[in-house]
């Protein structure tokens, strides 16, 4: 065995594969701190011995492995502590001024809302600068050029799987590449909007909540879409993103589901809960003809990248993520009730064999659409540094100043303080987990 494995890393090294050895401490985790050329092979040790000495011979050592950028070098707990601040101080902000804004709405409805997409696109960019800046994290599409166009010019609804703690953050880094990200909504669970910072945000901008009670939730859609269709400022433009599947992906709560498509006589998905049909067809119901199109968003992080979780984004750990979209006009759904809801039922079933080729090839590549890479723009950067330059470095000073005179109950407050925000964005990142997702198992009775 000893000599065939020797006669693979030389056959490999024939390939133009270059073999890098890595010292045992280095786990998987801690593979994705580097950056290796495309054909590299990493050879390990035991934790013993280390790597034979015959191997060794066979190692191209002079190859380095550079760390992927300096922010990776920073100490994780220094960095993550850095981004939490940054992004509760100015957040909060936001927040305050969003809630100054609600002067406004009795006056003009109009003027709130370019308002807020103004001091929302400030959360959001934080976000997104996080994921594409901090961790340099990136995602790609897999569209019909025309329809990436139209994206930019319509109202719509977007459905999306919901397999990953972070889809819904490689969604916003495309969304702000396209310059739509202002005009982003949720229609989601009632608890989301008492997420710090994020939540509020939510509110201010006319997100839909729901209390999953059929009866009170029906009437929340049609009174709510109504609302933001009513007196929208021409020339914005906003998209309802939408989780048909109702919680996030686990294997349990697609067995649990799979029974109930069983009952109903509906093919078996292999990477999807059964969709809640009854949401999204009164969602287009009250559209009015006044959503243009559905935008169905099947996303796959890449195994070459880091675990996509908000925690990685936050180490500066880089994911790798693609999503294929296809169109749908609304003009060519079904409005009836039994119609829209077969309709559903046939989408996620097409989902499926879409995620199931991402499974067997790692990428949508070849699936039917041409790959499009929308490409980084500087505006989340900017925000970032304007905020760290504008309040960041000053707050800094006076705290500085403020703590070195203040007494030994005025730290000890601090600290209370800090530990309450720390708290509250720990709130935020487990809403994301996905073993902290929404019980699965009342599903029939929304059908």
């Amino acid at each position: 065995q000893e000599r065939e494995l020797k006669d693979y890393l030389i056959d490999m090294q024939a390939q133009g594969y270059t073999i890098v050895a890595l010292e045992q401490t280095i786990n998987s985790q801690n593979l994705y701190e580097f950056e290796f050329p495309e054909k590299t092979l990493l050879l390990l040790g035991n934790e013993r011995e280390g790597i034979r000495a015959d191997l060794l011979s066979l190692v191209d050592a002079t190859v380095e492995i550079p760390q992927a950028g300096v922010i990776r070098s920073l100490n994780v707990h220094v960095s993550g502590a850095l981004c939490i601040s940054e992004y509760t101080r100015n957040g909060l902000i936001i927040n305050f001024l969003q809630l100054c804004s609600c002067v406004i709405w009795p006056f003009s409805k109009e003027l709130y809302r370019k308002i807020n997409c103004f001091l929302a696109l400030g959360i959001w960019s934080q976000f997104t600068f996080f994921a594409q800046w901090w961790s340099q994290s990136n995602c790609v599409l897999y569209i019909n050029p025309e329809d990436l166009e139209k994206v930019r010019h319509e109202h719509a609804i977007v459905i999306m799987n919901h397999k990953y703690d972070i889809d819904w953050l490689a969604g916003w880094i495309i969304c702000q590449r396209l310059g739509i990200i202002q005009g982003s909504k949720i229609v989601g669970k009632q608890s989301l909007k008492l997420v710090p910072i994020v939540g509020w945000c939510w509110i201010f901008t006319e997100s839909i909540f729901l209390r999953r009670v059929w009866e009170s939730d029906r009437e929340t859609l049609v009174n709510d879409l109504s609302k933001v269709l009513a007196n929208y400022p021409k020339d914005y433009y906003f998209n309802f993103l939408l989780f048909c599947e109702g919680t996030r992906f686990t294997e349990k709560k697609r067995l649990m589901s799979m029974k109930i498509a069983k009952e109903k006589g509906l093919p078996e998905l292999k990477h999807h809960i059964l969709p809640r049909t009854k949401g999204f067809t009164l969602l287009l119901q009250g559209a009015e003809n006044r959503i243009a199109a559905v935008y169905d968003l099947t996303i796959g992080f890449k195994n070459t990248g880091a675990e996509p979780t908000l925690l990685s984004i936050l180490k500066g750990r880089s994911c790798q993520a693609e999503i294929f979209v296809k169109r749908i006009p609304v003009s060519k759904i079904p409005q009836d009730t039994e119609g829209c809801n077969n309709w559903v039922h046939e989408l996620y079933q097409e989902k499926d064999k879409i995620y199931d080729y991402f499974v067997n090839h790692g990428t949508f590549e070849g699936n039917g659409l041409p790959r499009i890479e929308v490409p980084r723009n500087y505006y989340d950067l900017l925000n970032e540094l304007a905020w760290i330059l504008i309040i960041g470095v000053p707050s800094l000073i006076y705290l500085f100043k403020f703590l070195w005179t203040s007494s030994l109950l005025v730290r000890l407050m601090f600290v209370i303080l800090i530990g309450v925000a720390t708290i509250g964005v720990r709130a935020m990142i487990a809403v994301t987990v996905t073993e902290r997702g929404s019980k699965y198992g009342e599903i029939h009775k929304d059908k």
